[in-house]
Formats: structure tokens, sequence, C-alpha cells
């Protein structure tokens, strides 16, 4: 039924577990994984402290270094799995938008996403929900 699952990873611990689910899954199906992390832009004010530099010009490779790390960390668990893959890295303001428009480009036919429960998600919104807004590819939570 699907063929190609876009996964998308910030790195984080929920997002590593999410990954090997989707990973698991798609093994299951016969499918193959592009993983996708959005780097979004410098701000002055996050609420991310790991995002957390002195100047816009330690941002940019800094959150190069970082998105490779996450991707290939993600494309090994497929790899170890038997599960064809491969990574993309987007630079956006708008992730939901990147994460679908990547989806549409790549030909995936699912996207595996994670939420954010509790007060993170109620401060930060949810990415999860902006995503499942768009109704061109089905989503997987």
């Amino acid at each position: 039924m699907f063929t190609k699952t876009l996964v998308p990873t910030d790195g984080s611990k929920l997002a590593d577990q999410a990954d090997q689910s989707a990973v698991s899954f798609a093994r299951d199906a016969n499918a193959s994984v592009v993983f996708v992390h959005v780097v979004e832009p410098f701000r002055i004010f996050t609420l991310d402290t790991d995002k957390l530099t002195a100047n816009r010009e330690d941002y940019e490779p800094s959150s190069d270094h970082q998105a490779v790390t996450f991707l290939a960390a993600a494309e090994r668990r497929a790899r170890d799995q038997g599960i064809a893959s491969y990574t993309v890295k987007e630079r956006s303001d708008q992730v939901h938008e990147a994460i679908v428009k990547t989806a549409l480009v790549n030909g995936c036919d699912l996207i595996a996403s994670h939420g954010r429960g509790g007060v993170a998600g109620l401060l930060l919104g949810s990415l999860t929900n902006k995503v499942l807004s768009r109704p061109q590819i089905p989503v997987l939570v």
C-alpha cells in the first residue's frame, strides 16, 4: 500500500523513537524511507536551548552540522534494519510546509510524524497538527 515514507526528524529522543517506529513500519510494508530535517532560520529568541548560539554567523554552520548528525543517525537506523533510505535537509521558517513539500517532491505516499503533548504542545503549537492540515498525503502519527 505505501511504498515511500517521509519521516521528519529533529534529533530529539521522541523523534528518535518515532524514527525507529517508522523504520519498523517501512520494513513491514516493504517500503523505503526519506528522512528530512528542516533547519529554521536564525532567531534571537528561542525556547530550544540546544539551538542557542552566540550569533548568526555561528548558527549557520552549527545548524548544518546538527542536521547532518540527526539525519546520519536516522539513516543508520534504517540501514541496520535493511531499509532503503536517503536524507534531505531543507531550510525554511515554515517547517510544516517544508515537510509536505519534501514529501511531494520526493514522491512519498505517507508522512510519519510524532506529536508533542503537554505544555510544549500548547506553547509552541503543534507541527504535527499543521502537517495534518495538508490533505495531499496521508499522515501516520
